[in-house]
């Protein structure tokens, strides 16, 4: 199990940038106006680097549209504040970043179309893909051409199998066992069901390194039912036997959409047990004609609270809010700290826009496991040599239809 950071509540922090770490929002931060392309323009002159046209290419993948949009969006959202933030104090190293990010849909073949399309726009660095099998399959082509590859939220272990890739959110099976932990170490529950589907590597990563550490919590499994892509509109007979094992509490490891239904089902056959998810839940709050009541009390474990108090997360939350209208998910706080981990890892490494793609990658495998920021899903984050993060996670509870810090 990967080392885990210890977090206190952020002291203040101000909201530029450090040198070599995530900075926060400005109040004032407001993204800038997108090109066709769907790419940002680089800042004007704050460097003979920008007057020259020279610019970092930082490129971006995911699901903007579809049934997984809101997670895509948030992140295309949060990285593009991040960049517009950078670009408005100078750049990196005086080099203004021009971003152009991707739709994939969810979907793997449309990830790798995407992230041609992105090659051929000359990008040098990759944020992305946003979710893990979009991903898993982008990383065998990223890692075909030596392409600089960080995931804000691609959970999946093989997301970033290769020594180019690393993510800034937790795998699979760190928020497995540590949702375990978590349920174990606060005596939330002792009996426990889950319902997880058994198509989606996500999902069942996560149950089965919680099952594997769930007896060492105290905590006993009482009905374990699967269900899958093609089966996830009716779940009344994973619920049912969870309710006639006594399960005290239901673990989710799975996304929003079938959450929400889950817990429209289990009202209406009168059982309420505890729920609790981890970061595909992030987004449950959103779902169209879902009635937020049915919420209260789900728990999931994350990095990120919007409501925390650390000046950090307040001017991000503002930044964000003022710019797209919405309060920023786990997601998008991942974006945002991805981009200054990158702006860090180049800054570290002294990389320059006129090296090739392969060549820069080079240099941030090495300088990646060099930095440490202080971001919003983390202080002192660092990663290793295999691509994780040290952190340590968190959780939250849907008090009165916000995100509450547990």
């Amino acid at each position: 199990m990967k080392r885990f950071l210890s977090i206190a509540v952020a002291s203040a922090m101000v909201a530029a940038a450090l040198t070599g770490c995530g900075g926060g929002a400005s109040d004032s931060t407001a993204p800038a106006e997108g090109t066709e392309n769907g790419s940002t323009a680089p800042a004007e002159g704050d460097s003979a680097a920008a007057a020259d046209g020279a610019v970092f290419k930082i490129g971006g993948i995911g699901p903007v549209t579809g049934a997984a949009a809101i997670y895509g969006q948030a992140v295309k959202n949060a990285a593009q504040l991040a960049v517009d933030e950078i670009n408005a104090a100078g750049g990196i190293n005086g080099v203004p970043i021009e971003f152009n990010f991707q739709d994939d849909e969810h979907d793997a073949e449309k990830a790798v179309n995407a992230y041609n399309t992105l090659k051929d726009w000359d990008m040098q660095v990759l944020l992305g893909t946003v979710t893990s099998t979009p991903c898993t399959a982008v990383v065998e082509k990223t890692h075909e051409d030596n392409m600089f590859h960080l995931t804000p939220s691609g959970s999946a272990v093989e997301s970033i199998q290769y020594d180019n890739a690393f993510r800034v959110c937790f795998s699979d099976p760190n928020q497995g066992t540590a949702s375990a932990q978590y349920i174990g170490e606060n005596g939330l529950a002792t009996k426990v069901a889950v319902i997880y589907n058994s198509s989606d590597v996500y999902s069942s990563g996560i149950y089965q390194t919680f099952a594997a550490e769930a007896g060492n919590q105290g905590l006993e499994i009482v009905s374990a039912e699967a269900f899958t892509a093609d089966s996830n509109t009716d779940f009344s007979v994973q619920l049912q036997k969870a309710k006639d094992a006594g399960a005290e509490l239901v673990f989710l490891p799975i996304y929003y959409t079938e959450a929400s239904i889950i817990l429209g089902q289990a009202d209406k056959m009168g059982y309420k047990p505890q729920f609790f998810g981890c970061d595909g839940l992030d987004g449950l709050l959103t779902v169209e004609d879902f009635d937020t009541a049915l919420a209260e009390g789900v728990m999931l474990l994350t990095p990120f609270a919007a409501d925390a108090e650390d000046e950090l997360t307040q001017n991000f939350v503002k930044a964000y809010q003022d710019a797209f209208g919405d309060v920023p998910n786990q997601f998008a706080a991942d974006a945002y700290d991805g981009i200054y981990a990158i702006k860090a890892a180049i800054e570290k490494a002294g990389v320059t826009p006129d090296m090739s793609a392969s060549d820069i990658c080079d240099a941030l495998k090495v300088s990646m496991t060099e930095i440490s920021i202080d971001g919003l899903t983390g202080l002192g984050m660092t990663w290793g040599a295999d691509g994780e993060p040290n952190k340590e996670p968190k959780a939250v509870k849907i008090t009165n239809g916000a995100y509450a810090a547990m």
